[in-house]
């Protein structure tokens, strides 16, 4: 009796269900609304319900099984994933019209990826969109937001055997080590706190072709407003990993006094941010410290270790990256207006009164703010192999 007494008090988990028999989306994509080819049939049938088509959100739903269908993604048959999509104006209700067309309900406790059209945020601003996103329970925080430039439920589509978008869209994050060009994810909770701060701020853009995704650029999101107001390209986006150090890695190619491609692999990269105020005048001062190797020289006539040449090169990568930094300042500066680099961030701490009186229109101060840039760059090795 009594080891029939303790077998009850045992804890279990009471609740469990087979993974099988779940509809678990691990990816979301939300572009303009455009009804999908099956949408227009059931509406010619009737199915219809009281809305406008304002956006249209793809889940991706893994295991295929777990959707009750025979339907896969293209006609690859191998595919592990489904795609799912509905067309009107509430997520949750779109969520919900899931629930009448599929045998199981979709649960997102799993989660991975959301990737919004700059298309739908040129519409709508990001607080809308992501409203529903952070109310609901089953969606975790640390999930990574992204920007398409083109359809955003195109990067949720593979025709690759075995592959699942939305897998490998989190797990191309760790080629950070390699390329400061992939920008440091933001997660839902990073970016809760960046919309209600009314901060501008960047995210990583992804792009597609020949069912090839890439992280190319980034996409500029405006404070005050939330809405898309621009694109950084690849260089622009490594030299902004740079400015705010959150990334330490990458090339930079110049090119030579005979016209020949040479190139530079950082192993160290240091920027820091100094408020220079003279009354209500204002300034920044951007020092930015870098070591590397010169890893890759196209003139075979001399050699990369000869000190001479070495100095000439060094004033040559020098000079290319004082231009790549001038010209991601210009684009913020004139282009697009916003501070996504992170020198308001300096203002509040180094001048918190100042800051004060301007942080309610800072992108507008930040935009007219003379910034000045100094580099530092030196050669710690040439290699493995030098004449």
């Amino acid at each position: 009796m009594c080891s029939l007494i303790l077998l009850a008090t045992q804890t279990s988990c009471w609740s469990s269900k087979e993974i099988e028999d779940l509809a678990l989306y691990t990816g979301m994509a939300l572009d303009i609304g455009e009804l999908t080819d099956t949408e227009k049939v059931l509406q010619e049938q009737g199915a219809t319900y009281y809305k406008q088509n304002k956006l249209t959100a793809t889940v991706q739903v893994v295991p295929v099984n777990s959707v009750g269908g025979k339907e896969q993604q293209g006609n690859n048959t191998d595919s592990q994933y489904f795609n799912l999509a509905g067309t009107g104006d509430s997520v949750l209700e779109i969520f919900r019209q899931f629930s009448i067309r599929r045998d199981h309900p979709i649960i997102g406790h799993h989660l991975k990826v959301i990737v919004l059209s700059t298309e739908l945020l040129k519409q709508q601003n990001m607080n809308q969109l992501m409203d529903f996103l952070l109310r609901d329970n089953d969606i975790r925080l640390s999930t990574m937001v992204f920007l398409s430039q083109g359809r955003a439920a195109e990067t949720l589509a593979s025709m690759q055997k075995n592959e699942i978008p939305s897998f490998h869209i989190r797990s191309m994050i760790r080629n950070q080590i390699r390329t400061s060009k992939v920008l440091s994810p933001v997660i839902l909770t990073k970016l809760d706190a960046l919309m209600h701060s009314k901060r501008s701020y960047a995210l990583q853009n992804l792009v597609k072709a020949n069912d090839e995704l890439e992280f190319s650029g980034a996409g500029i999101i405006k404070g005050d407003s939330g809405h898309w107001v621009g694109a950084l390209n690849q260089e622009d986006t490594e030299c902004l990993s740079w400015l705010t150090n959150e990334g330490d890695s990458g090339t930079i190619k110049t090119y030579d006094w005979n016209k020949e491609p040479m190139t530079y692999e950082l192993k160290a990269m240091k920027s820091k941010i100094n408020t220079k105020k003279d009354g209500d005048a204002l300034a920044f001062e951007v020092k930015i410290t870098t070591e590397g190797r010169l890893i890759e020289t196209w003139d075979v006539e001399k050699s990369p270790s000869d000190l001479q040449h070495s100095k000439k090169a060094e004033e040559l990568f020098k000079k290319r990256l004082e231009q790549m930094m001038q010209s991601l300042i210009q684009k913020l500066q004139s282009e697009y207006k916003t501070d996504v680099a992170g020198f308001g961030t300096r203002l509040s701490i180094q001048e918190p009164a100042m800051w004060n009186k301007v942080k309610d229109h800072w992108d507008d101060v930040f935009s007219r703010t003379p910034i000045h840039i100094t580099v530092e760059l030196k050669f710690t090795d040439f290699g493995s192999l030098t004449q």
